[in-house]
């Protein structure tokens, strides 16, 4: 564990020294509501396949009403500290890691992510990417809903070949960091680990560890591009880090720890409803700028998200030679 604790340790240091040399705090205490959140935030993402964004997301711009950009941004860089932290934290503790598919999912998003900052996320509208989370969380928390007992009962992992889970792994990360990632600052942690419960019927306790490595490794990437390519973070993500990085440091990893001693179920169940919740808040807030078309085609694009994982859930049960999820009806009359 020292490795985790010289890590704290260096961390703390910089942002004091930040704090004080630059006499910041003022700043800090002013965003001290980012804090707040990020401190329920940073739990989720240690506990759950979902970011830390995916609360820093919907409070910037949908309590606080702030640009979409700056939320992507914001997710990117918070994410940066508390994914990472926690990250650490799983691999000091050696916790089983799909190695296979997250290093090709590693592979592909070293090459998807920066791509789609380059090319995709600058052209996308800020209304446009609003939606994107909003339906993309919304869809993933009506499938914990409905199969979160089937999820949370998988044990070990099926493993089919090295190389295939690592090609399988480079396309996921190639196309989810392109698209998703690039322009919500979150999203590869939840494809990759969507991939792994459906497909690979993945145990959550080597799931959602392998999700969480794979967002740190993409926030990092996502801060790195922005910034040495020259486009920088949106204004506005600096002080709001400045204050909720000291919290999500120590949050996610409370989070990994935490879920081990009660359960993942209780904590995805809450979460899976505020993803639902958030989506209802986005189409509410911005129900004059939909209108009613507007508002169904979005609905109707977490109706072909939930169809995308019950193709990628019947993929599995074949790949697994599991007749029950194609014929459960039949299976039971035999029982």
């Amino acid at each position: 564990m020292w490795v985790w604790f010289f890590w704290l340790g260096g961390f703390y240091c910089v942002w004091l020294w930040l704090i004080v040399s630059k006499a910041q705090w003022a700043i800090a205490i002013e965003h001290w509501p980012m804090a707040l959140a990020m401190a329920i935030g940073s739990y989720a993402a240690g506990s759950t396949p979902m970011g830390g964004g995916t609360v820093g997301f919907p409070v910037l711009v949908l309590l606080f009403e702030l640009p979409a950009s700056l939320g992507r941004d914001f997710s990117f860089a918070i994410q940066a500290i508390g994914m990472t932290s926690a990250s650490i934290f799983i691999l000091v503790r050696r916790q089983p890691l799909a190695t296979s598919i997250l290093n090709g999912a590693m592979m592909g998003s070293l090459v998807g992510t920066p791509l789609g900052i380059f090319f995709i996320a600058p052209y996308i509208p800020e209304l446009w990417i609003k939606l994107i989370f909003a339906v993309v969380w919304a869809s993933f928390g009506l499938l914990h809903l409905v199969r979160i007992n089937e999820i949370a009962g998988h044990t070990g992992m099926t493993e089919f070949d090295e190389r295939w889970d690592f090609k399988f792994g480079l396309w996921l990360g190639l196309v989810a960091g392109a698209t998703i990632t690039s322009s919500t600052g979150v999203g590869i942690d939840m494809v990759l680990y969507t991939a792994l419960v459906l497909v690979c019927r993945a145990d959550l306790k080597i799931a959602i560890p392998t999700s969480v490595v794979i967002m740190a490794f993409n926030s990092v990437l996502g801060v790195a591009t922005k910034m040495l390519s020259g486009q920088g973070l949106q204004a506005g993500v600096y002080e709001n880090w400045l204050a909720a990085a000291p919290v999500v440091a120590l949050g996610a990893p409370l989070g990994v720890f935490i879920v081990a001693k009660i359960g993942r179920k209780p904590t995805l169940l809450v979460v899976a409803m505020l993803c639902v919740g958030q989506f209802v808040w986005t189409l509410f807030s911005e129900h004059q700028r939909l209108g009613l078309v507007g508002i169904l085609i979005s609905t109707f694009a977490v109706a072909v998200c939930l169809g995308g994982f019950e193709i990628l859930r019947r993929w599995g049960a074949t790949l697994v030679g599991d007749t029950d999820v194609h014929h459960p009806i039949a299976k039971r009359d035999e029982g």
